[in-house]
C-alpha cells in the first residue's frame, strides 16, 4: 500500500480520506441503526402493561423516552395519553420526523463519498494523463514520467471505484433499513393510540 502511495502521490490522498470516512461511517450506522436498538420488538407489550398497572406517570414516560427511538415515538404519545386520538397521533408525529432525522444522520455525508469517488478517481487520471503527456519532450519520452502517468491514471480511477461500489451499497442498505424502521414505529405508535383509545385490545 505504501508502494502504491509513493507511486501515485499527492493524488491518492483525497480518496484515502474518502475511504477513511466511508468506513467509518459505514462501521457506525451499522451499530446505530441494529433493529433491537431502533425498534426493539417487546417494547410495546411493556409499555402497555405498565400503563395499565400504573398509569403515565413522568418516571415512567422517561424511562420509555430513554430507552431507544421507538421509546421517543411511543413516550410523545404517552405525554397526551387523556387528549384526544387527534392530538395524541399529533405528537407521535413530531416526535417520529424527529427520531427519523437521527436515525438519517450521516447518511447524506456517505452518499456524498459514494458520489464524489469516482470524480475523484477521475480527477487522478486527468493528472495522470497530463503526465503521460508531459513525458514526451523532444528527445523522446521519459520512461520515469510515463510510468507515473499511468500509475496514478489507473490507481486513482480504480481507487475511486473502489470506495464508490460498497459506500453506495451500505447507503442503499441504510435508507431501506431507516424506511423499514419508520413503518415498523408507525405500526407500533398507531396501535398503542387504538388501545388508549379502546379501538383494539392490548
Amino acid at each position: 500500500m505504501i508502494a502504491i502511495i509513493q507511486a501515485v502521490g499527492w493524488p491518492i490522498w483525497p480518496l484515502l480520506l474518502a475511504s477513511i470516512i466511508a468506513v467509518a461511517l459505514i462501521i457506525e450506522r451499522s451499530i446505530t441503526l441494529r433493529r433491537s436498538r431502533v425498534v426493539p420488538p417487546d417494547l410495546l407489550g411493556k409499555v402497555l402493561a405498565d400503563l395499565r398497572k400504573h398509569g403515565a406517570s413522568t418516571e415512567m414516560i422517561a424511562r420509555v423516552a430513554n430507552h431507544s427511538p421507538l421509546g421517543r415515538v411511543l413516550a410523545a404519545g404517552l405525554r397526551n395519553v387523556n387528549s384526544s386520538r387527534e392530538v395524541m397521533k399529533e405528537s407521535i408525529e413530531d416526535a417520529g420526523r424527529a427520531v427519523l432525522h437521527d436515525l438519517e444522520r450521516f447518511l447524506t455525508t456517505l452518499g456524498t463519498v459514494a458520489t464524489i469517488s469516482p470524480l475523484l478517481g477521475l480527477f487522478g487520471t486527468i493528472v495522470g494523463m497530463i503526465d503521460i503527456f508531459a513525458s514526451q519532450g523532444v528527445a523522446g519520452a521519459n520512461p520515469q514520467q510515463l510510468a507515473q502517468g499511468i500509475a496514478i491514471a489507473l490507481y486513482t480511477t480504480g481507487l475511486g471505484l473502489i470506495i464508490a461500489i460498497p459506500a453506495t451499497i451500505f447507503w442503499r442498505h441504510f435508507r431501506a433499513l431507516v424506511d423499514s424502521f419508520v413503518i415498523d414505529m408507525e405500526q407500533k405508535a398507531i396501535a398503542m393510540v387504538e388501545v388508549v383509545h379502546g379501538e383494539r385490545r392490548g
